[in-house]
């Protein structure tokens, strides 16, 4: 198989499976596999073991601009696409907890923060060869990337697979919870002055409500491959 994009961004709004997708297509393909939301995660995490007013911009910005974190290839089969180090501590399921959840998209709306993550980001997407995965990759981060993916979903859908996700790993979860949280997110993401979310102009829009994340693994991959 020779893919005949070397630089892949693939963007879409939270739960839309773009981080499966992502890891499976940079297995597949050999390359660097890259989900940003992660790094977002974590300075939310700093900042709340920090003890810092999340609504305080300046504080949080602080953090990132500041924060020893390094993602890394995975060390241990338990699920995890990377191990995100904090400080020298693996907090890799730590940035998936509920109250990191609820305020990762605020965080991520900050200017300093997106400035300090961005270019973390650009540094590792000129080694090409990568599936970088998030929300302004196509937009902001790559905006020359050789191929853009938005890939959607309902917020009706996106609720359900988080709320299956959390279940299957033996969390408590409420859906109607979830939804509302969701609809919060796509919100602020989408509003946000700063890199908003939405498709790059250039981008393939995939929809997969009616979609295994296996059909949509097939339809991109023939688009990678092809170049169709």
């Amino acid at each position: 198989m020779k893919p005949k994009y070397k630089t892949i961004a693939l963007d879409g709004p939270a739960a839309s499976g773009k981080s499966t997708l992502g890891e499976r297509l940079a297995d597949t393909l050999g390359y660097i596999y890259l989900d940003t939301g992660v790094m977002y995660r974590a300075v939310t995490l700093a900042a709340l073991k920090a003890g810092i007013d999340i609504n305080n911009e300046i504080l949080v910005t602080t953090i990132a601009e500041n924060m020893d974190l390094d993602v890394r290839a995975p060390s241990k089969a338990d699920g995890r696409s990377n191990d995100i180090i904090l400080a020298g501590q693996d907090v890799t399921w730590e940035i998936r907890q509920p109250n990191v959840e609820s305020n990762v998209s605020q965080v991520s709306a900050y200017r300093g923060v997106r400035v300090a993550m961005t270019a973390k980001q650009r540094e590792i997407g000129k080694r090409g060869q990568i599936v970088m995965v998030g929300r302004d990759i196509g937009t902001v981060v790559l905006p020359d990337a050789d191929l853009k993916i938005y890939l959607d979903a309902s917020v009706e859908e996106r609720a359900k697979r988080r709320f299956l996700e959390l279940v299957n790993r033996g969390k408590d979860a409420v859906f109607e919870t979830i939804m509302i949280d969701m609809q919060r997110r796509d919100q602020i993401d989408s509003t946000r002055s700063i890199a908003p979310l939405k498709p790059a102009v250039d981008a393939k829009i995939v929809n997969s409500d009616q979609m295994t994340i296996d059909e949509v693994y097939q339809y991109i991959l023939e688009m990678i491959v092809s170049k169709k």
